[in-house]
């Protein structure tokens, strides 16, 4: 009988072993499943940062190139009046650089003003302000164009013979609506006519 007993508290003691390992092996095995759950967060984690850090290039991509060519319009519009208020100030287009934002209609009106204020004595003092409008584009053309409209304030731009300031005609607004037209040669933009409605007070 005591033989038995210990065969049969062997064989329970190995099943228990047997029982203890495997629950060993079963913990061992459900940390090493939560280890690859947790890196997993992490994972997640950097793909959910993705869309926050990545698309520079998305952005860019995005942008109108409209846009761009809108600013140079309006970049070549503000230096021909940079430099025409230079000229105006003289009575003389030399010295400036008029031709680099100026051609055609606009460049031929602006060096006859010139000229004729040269034979009258007369210049401008001060300079004018301006409100422009959104260019609008036709990029498709074979000469690319765009247009603009412009509310012109001449009221600190006056003309002056001899010193004395000149007045301004009882019918002239001190603010009216301009309209401009430009086309792009080659690689830059030229303001090609500037038509100013006196009439037209904005």
């Amino acid at each position: 009988m005591t033989q038995v007993t210990t065969s049969v508290n062997r064989t329970t003691r190995g099943r228990n072993a047997s029982r203890a390992a495997g629950a060993t092996a079963g913990a061992v095995l459900a940390l090493l499943l939560g280890g690859c759950g947790g890196g997993g967060e992490p994972a997640d984690e950097g793909k959910a940062k993705t869309p926050t850090t990545a698309p520079p290039a998305s952005a860019s991509a995005s942008a109108d190139p409209a846009d761009g060519e809108k600013s140079r319009v309006l970049r070549a519009y503000d230096g021909y009046w940079a430099e025409l208020v230079k000229a105006y100030a003289k009575a003389d287009t030399k010295g400036t650089d008029l031709k680099k934002y100026t051609e055609l209609d606009a460049l031929s009106r602006a060096q006859l003003d010139v000229g004729r204020m040269k034979d009258a004595g007369t210049v401008h003092r001060g300079k004018p302000g301006h409100k422009v409008g959104e260019p609008e584009l036709a990029l498709e053309k074979d000469i690319p164009t765009a247009t603009l409209t412009d509310c012109l304030d001449i009221s600190g731009w006056t003309p002056v013979r001899d010193g004395k300031v000149l007045p301004f005609p009882e019918d002239q607004e001190p603010r009216y609506l301009t309209t401009v037209a430009a086309e792009k040669w080659e690689d830059r933009w030229l303001i090609t006519k500037v038509t100013p409605h006196g009439d037209r007070a904005c």
